[in-house]
């Protein structure tokens, strides 16, 4: 079987494995490791290696612009606290305590050790996103849950380079100190002319194929960039999205939004599917050349690794929630979450693709490289079946179980929506304005269930849009239309349609 084969076999699985997930409470990266693994070890599964350059580019990049795009500055600002206390704090205590398992355990030199555990120590917020949807939590822990995925990846990532850095030139003189004080600063300044740039060019590519593509081609060159000036690759990305998705000089409409959302969300779900396969042909060729003792003594040492980085999130998300009540000043103005919220908060630890990227991305020379790898997917897999599986049972055991107040803050963020719409109609005079102050009227008013006009509007809106693209197809059928019309106004009727709410697509399906 070859690569490319192997590449469509996991992808088609990933989707049947998807749809499974969106009815179950497994994560889908749970189930997708194990679908990475069961596709690698088919019988005459290719050899394929990635150089680590190429990885760390290929995987991480588009990642960390795709969360840093979406994460709002303003969480930042709010909740510093508890995100420097899991995103920062708690990256540093596990890549510490797996670093001295493996300087103790497998004699890794110090560099080569903190690496490992940088590696490791970064959660992806992504496997546990499905399950917390029917969880009792505060809405500020969710959010920092998400956004700890997003710092928690610059901070590890952050440490592996440094470490790595130190390991292939041998120790810390003054040049790699300049190299690495530069590294940071250097980024930041780069993501930012970057980010400038990418705005300067948007517009001439917006509505197009190329504009997507361009979002892609920016994303790599900034890391390869950054790369080959020794800065750091992960801020220079992570500021070029913050800057493009929060500058005012920057504008994105509609169209690129939407365009972009979908291409991107496929392409982080493809990634994660060739990284997932990627690593299982890598620990198919570490194990097939292990003997068995040494394969023993490796299994040995990542089950002390998988431990470590389960016990020391647990221990310090508990510790951490005794600490804020113990000292309320260390949380500032966010409420305290209960012991059993922090418990859950602590278990959502699942790795993911950072670390199956970071650790493809070792070279070929780093000490024990075999072991490391392998001990990487040993965390990735045991967190995402043994936490994946039992995040689910252990909210309900919490008794966190149930929905939270979502359906509530959306319905208030629709009235203020149309309130704010009303207030600028405000003095508008005549039969249009009337008619547009009423159809934001009964938006209001249906969004606090009290309208029947509302539900009566909707059912009205989307059996008048079926009626028009059946007339549609009939125009283009009788070559009254050619396809470029055709094309054109049905994106018009996609833009209505996507207008409706689901409440009122709902109603009319129910009906």
């Amino acid at each position: 079987m070859s690569f490319f084969e192997s590449l469509v076999a996991l992808l088609a699985l990933a989707v049947l494995l998807l749809q499974v997930s969106r009815r179950t409470p497994i994560p889908y990266p749970t189930m997708l490791a194990a679908a990475g693994v069961v596709v690698a070890l088919i019988p005459g599964a290719p050899d394929i290696t990635l150089d680590g350059h190429t990885a760390m580019a290929l995987f991480i990049a588009p990642v960390l612009l795709d969360a840093a795009f979406d994460f709002p500055l303003s969480a930042i600002r709010r909740l510093w606290r508890p995100l420097i206390a899991l995103a920062v704090v708690a990256v540093l205590i596990t890549t510490a305590v797996v670093a001295w398992i493996g300087w103790h355990f497998a004699g890794l030199p110090i560099a080569a050790a903190i690496a490992l555990g940088a590696i490791v120590a970064p959660p992806d917020a992504a496997a546990a996103t499905t399950v917390l949807q029917s969880a009792k939590l505060p809405r500020g822990t969710v959010q920092v849950l998400t956004g700890e995925s997003l710092l928690n990846d610059a901070t590890a990532l952050l440490l592996f380079g440094a470490a790595l850095a130190v390991q292939s030139h041998g120790g810390i003189d003054a040049m790699v100190a300049t190299r690495l004080s530069l590294a940071v600063p250097g980024g930041i300044a780069l993501g930012l002319f970057c980010g400038w740039a990418m705005g300067k060019v948007m517009p001439f590519t917006r509505g197009s194929f190329g504009g997507n593509l361009f979002e892609f081609v920016n994303t790599f060159i900034a890391w390869i960039l950054a790369e080959r000036l020794g800065l750091s690759a992960v801020l220079c990305v992570v500021t070029c999205a913050m800057y493009v998705a929060n500058s005012p000089a920057v504008p994105i409409n509609a169209r690129n939004r939407v365009q972009s959302f979908a291409v991107w969300g496929v392409a982080v779900f493809v990634l994660n599917v060739v990284a997932f396969l990627l690593m299982g042909m890598q620990v198919r060729q570490i194990v097939a050349g292990m003997g068995a003792d040494r394969l023993g003594d490796a299994a040995r040492f990542a089950g002390l690794v998988v431990l470590g980085v389960i016990a020391t999130r647990m221990a310090w998300s508990v510790g951490y929630n005794i600490l804020v009540r113990t000292f309320p000043m260390l949380r500032g103005d966010a409420k305290p979450v209960s012991f059993a919220q922090s418990v859950v908060v602590g278990w959502c630890g699942m790795r993911g693709l950072v670390t199956l990227a970071t650790a493809m991305a070792l070279p070929h020379d780093f000490p024990q490289r075999d072991l490391v790898v392998l001990s990487a997917f040993a965390v990735v897999l045991a967190t995402l079946v043994l936490q994946g599986l039992t995040l689910s049972p252990l909210i309900r055991l919490l008794g966190l179980a149930g929905k939270g107040d979502g359906e509530e803050l959306l319905d208030k963020a629709r009235r203020k929506l149309a309130e704010a719409a009303l207030a600028a109609l405000e003095g508008e005079q005549g039969k249009v304005a009337d008619e547009t102050r009423r159809q934001f009227e009964i938006d209001r008013n249906g969004a606090d269930n009290i309208c029947p006009e509302f539900d009566a509007r909707q059912r009205l809106r989307l059996a008048a849009i079926a009626a028009q693209r059946d007339k549609l197809d009939e125009l283009r059928d009788s070559d009254v239309i050619g396809q470029d019309l055709y094309e054109q106004l049905q994106e018009e009727l996609d833009w209505r349609d996507l207008a409706i709410s689901p409440e009122g697509r709902r109603l009319i399906e129910a009906g």
